[in-house]
């Protein structure tokens, strides 16, 4: 370092003072004197272009402060080389810090001004690009103005000038804000205007600024009307420029996203030059940015249609092939936005669909996710498609896909496969390459998308028992149950809707209820915000199969609710309230509880310590009483329920008489006259007994529910004498009577606080030391004793009949007839009325209920 120094004092010559060290230098910056500034500056200026290291140098010496200070010297020498420092210092991390501390970017900015010289015009714009890099000094450039100058600069002379503004620019852009300042300042024909620079670094900057501000549509809007759709298509026809291709193809797909601009390029032949440019080239990213260009389009649904029209769709085909999987992944995305065009589904059919599901084969997740959301868009609503994915061998690899780390790809393979199994055949397909198993860890995944088509697709696939059966084996139903309790909506909905499909059958039904799912549908369903349809339908379906729960919790039984073996009426329970099950309330002590009533026609074979301790009552023995129905010789010497009915046609009624023929299948009872007759009648239950509940165990283990051997007769009676009758009402009617006279007869009103039926059910508790009361046993029994075996009788001979319980002891049953007053009115029969069953006062009576309330408080 080299200068001369000048003093005032004319008594001393001009000295040469020779420095090497930059602490030196560093001083003479706060001299008042101009040449000694400037020649400090120059040779800051050139230490500092040495590296980083002499930058740091300069920072520790304290020189950025001082020389901030000659930005705006009086000398313009001084002021240029100041501002050529910062044009190399401001790279430097630490410099760009301590300059946003001090406050020089409006001083760098004025250094902008069209009257400074070009050198300082290019530092400063330099300073300006390095220090747009970070957030904190963008605002203080866009606040201080910068953003309009720069605009100016772009179209400088000066190569390294446009260089930097536009790096600044591309910078400054990546905020809002000045995206909408750039659209004020019409900034889009300067830009455009550096497409044809001869320097790729600044068309290639141009090309990511305009890849930026063409996110907005008002921008696409300033492109479009200054013609860069023109320079973009001939930037991607000139091979010599390959190298801006991808960028170019970045800001087409933005430009594509109006309609507009598709239209217009499309009549200018440059939509076609795009897909054959994209199909034809052999660069990967090229054909990518091509497909993520028709991507974005597709979107909007006229885009489609003019892309369907050029067939976008072969292009996107032949990208399939590519080699590159980013090629691969774009052009799948692309096939799922198109589609939503119809004509583009139907196009997909033979030529995509195969290509897809070797797509599914591919080593890398990513494309299997792509590939299998193309396919989720193409099968939905498509049953030709889904057909299309089947022949082409998808079903196993769509199967192995559930079991990917990427939950995008598990999602999207369970919906294809949902789609899929909307048709029976390909379910059966489907069911048969082990979806039960392979859906249960996508089932316990922790991604609700995941969970929520996991779910979706078990409703789908688990339409018959034995995918139910291989669900339930495979441990699916647990985290089905699990899923019950999401706080997403979606989830909820759907595992709800799955539950409610695998309820179909009583084994997974039971299943269902013991891992609580009655429990938790019952909490969703109090609350107003997570309750939904299909966990109503679910709760109910639930309770379908557990009738017993249902007449607890509801009060009521439907015609359609079919009372089996093994029913019990609990009475009224509170919702949130747990019904015990049968077994631990047979072993419960009697007290002064409800009595429970038991269903049940079938007999058990009582282990041997249970025959000795309940010799004459008890569970197990009962006295059979005798039949008002008169039976033939030849029925007294059937020992059984009676033979099934042959070859009976269905009665004008309409009722069930599948049920009906089952019932009679089962064996009825003797009576009994005298202690040979009873003890033979034992002998014969005992042999004809089914054990229920058998396990591995020795029998002392087991338990059977008690039997009734009474209930069983009066199942043998009403099938032999009432099922045969043809005319509805009369079946209602006797049956009626049937039961009013087994439940102690006709009951007068006034008689009814006279009829002790409440010591009689006291008795049976004591004689059988259960609070459970088999209902054969009830000789005396009012409202809710009747109505309970009305419905019990009625449905094993097909009698369509509700169970409705009432308060105070009330219950009844309501049957839909005709009015037969009404026949032959033209157009056929009436509708049907809904009448209830007198089985107390007038037993057989029948009832038409008009104001439920009203007439049900005159009847009972």
């Amino acid at each position: 370092l080299g200068y001369k120094c000048k003093e005032e004092n004319t008594s001393f010559d001009p000295l040469m003072i020779e420095s090497k060290k930059a602490a030196t230098v560093v001083l003479m910056l706060n001299s008042p004197e101009e040449e000694i500034l400037a020649k400090a500056c120059e040779a800051i200026y050139k230490f500092a272009l040495k590296g980083e290291e002499n930058k740091t140098t300069l920072l520790e010496l304290g020189a950025v402060e001082p020389l901030t200070k000659l930005l705006t010297h009086e000398d313009k020498i001084v002021r240029r080389n100041a501002t050529m420092i910062f044009g190399i210092l401001a790279s430097n991390n630490d410099v760009k810090k301590l300059l946003r501390e001090l406050d020089v970017m409006n001083s760098v900015i004025a250094q902008l001004a069209p009257e400074e010289e070009v050198v300082i015009h290019e530092f400063a714009s330099l300073c300006l690009a390095n220090m747009s890099a970070e957030y904190t000094s963008k605002v203080q450039i866009f606040e201080h103005g910068g953003l309009e100058p720069l605009i100016r600069l772009l179209s400088s002379p000066d190569p390294d000038v446009k260089k930097n503004s536009m790096e600044c620019i591309y910078n400054l852009v990546q905020d809002f804000q000045c995206r909408a300042k750039l659209q004020e300042l019409n900034a889009i024909p300067p830009i455009l205007d550096l497409l044809k620079s001869e320097y790729p670094v600044i068309q290639l900057l141009a090309l990511k600024t305009l890849g930026v501000i063409t996110n907005d549509k008002e921008s696409r809007i300033m492109l479009r009307d200054n013609q860069g759709l023109d320079h973009l298509i001939k930037i991607l026809e000139t091979k010599e420029l390959n190298d801006l291709h991808i960028e170019a193809l970045a800001v087409i797909a933005n430009c594509l996203e109006d309609m507009d601009t598709v239209v217009q390029i499309q009549q200018t032949g440059g939509l076609k030059k795009l897909l054959s440019f994209a199909e034809n080239s052999t660069i990967p990213d090229i054909q990518k940015n091509a497909a993520k260009a028709i991507t974005k389009a597709a979107y909007d649904p006229e885009n489609r249609k003019l892309f369907h029209e050029q067939e976008v769709e072969k292009c996107l085909v032949a990208l399939l092939g590519s080699e590159n999987d980013g090629t691969k992944i774009a052009a799948s995305q692309a096939i799922s936005a198109m589609c939503e065009n119809s004509g583009s589904k139907d196009f997909f059919n033979n030529q995509g669909i195969p290509q897809l599901i070797q797509l599914l084969k591919s080593d890398n997740e990513e494309v299997w996710e792509a590939a299998a959301l193309a396919l989720a868009h193409l099968t939905t609503c498509n049953p030709a498609n889904a057909n299309a994915a089947a022949e082409a061998d998808g079903i196993d690899p769509l199967i192995n896909v559930l079991s990917s780390k990427r939950d995008g790809a598990i999602a999207n393979a369970a919906t294809v496969l949902t789609n899929m199994a909307m048709q029976e055949p390909l379910r059966l397909n489907i069911q048969n390459h082990d979806i039960m198993h392979a859906i249960i860890s996508p089932l316990r995944s922790a991604n609700t998308v995941v969970q929520s088509k996991a779910a979706l697709a078990v409703t789908a696939t688990a339409c018959d028992v034995e995918a139910r059966t291989e669900l339930r084996n495979s441990g699916g139903l647990e985290p089905l149950v699990e899923l019950l309790r999401s706080k997403n909506d979606e989830v909820r909905k759907h595992a709800s809707w799955a539950v409610m499909v695998c309820a179909g059958d009583e084994l997974t039904a039971n299943e269902l209820c013991r891992l609580r799912a009655l429990d938790i549908l019952e909490e969703v369903n109090v609350s107003g915000t997570r309750k939904n349809k299909f966990s109503e339908a679910a709760y109910n379906k639930l309770l379908n199969n557990n009738l017993s729960l249902k007449y607890s919790q509801t009060g009521y039984l439907s015609s359609s609710n079919i009372i089996n073996d093994g029913f019990y009426d609990y009475g009224r329970i509170n919702p949130g309230t747990k019904l015990l099950p049968l077994k631990e309330l047979c072993l419960q002590e009697p007290s002064d509880l409800r009595a429970v009533l038991l269903i049940n026609s079938k007999s058990y074979v009582s282990p041997p310590s249970s025959m000795e301790d309940k010799s004459d009552v008890g569970y197990g023995r009962s006295i059979s009483s005798s039949s008002s129905l008169r039976r033939s010789s030849k029925e007294k010497n059937n020992a059984g329920f009676g033979s099934p009915i042959e070859d009976k046609s269905e009665p004008a009624s309409g009722r069930n008489t599948v049920l009906s023929k089952s019932a009679t299948k089962e064996k009825g009872w003797r009576k009994s006259k005298g202690k040979k007759e009873e003890e033979k009648v034992k002998e014969e239950e005992e042999v004809m007994a089914v054990p229920k509940f058998v396990g591995e165990g020795s029998s002392e283990k087991e338990w059977c529910p008690p039997s009734d051997p009474d209930f069983s007769m009066y199942v043998y009676e009403v099938t032999k004498s009432i099922l045969p009758i043809t005319n509805i009402k009369e079946q209602i009617e006797d049956l009626a009577k049937y039961v009013a006279e087994k439940m102690g007869g006709k009951i007068p009103k006034e008689k009814l606080p006279d009829f002790s039926w409440e010591l009689h059910i006291s008795e049976l508790k004591f004689q059988l030391k259960s609070n459970v009361i088999p209902i054969g046993h009830v000789k005396k029994g009012i409202f809710y004793h009747r109505a309970l075996l009305f419905k019990a009788l009625a449905d094993r001979i097909g009698i369509g009949c509700s169970l409705v319980r009432g308060e105070y002891g009330r219950a009844w049953n309501e049957v839909m007839l005709q009015n037969d007053s009404r026949k032959g009115v033209i157009g056929g029969l009436p509708a049907p009325e809904m009448y209830v069953i007198d089985l107390m006062f007038h037993p057989g009576g029948l009832m038409k209920l008009r104001s439920r309330e009203a007439d049900l408080y005159r009847f009972l």
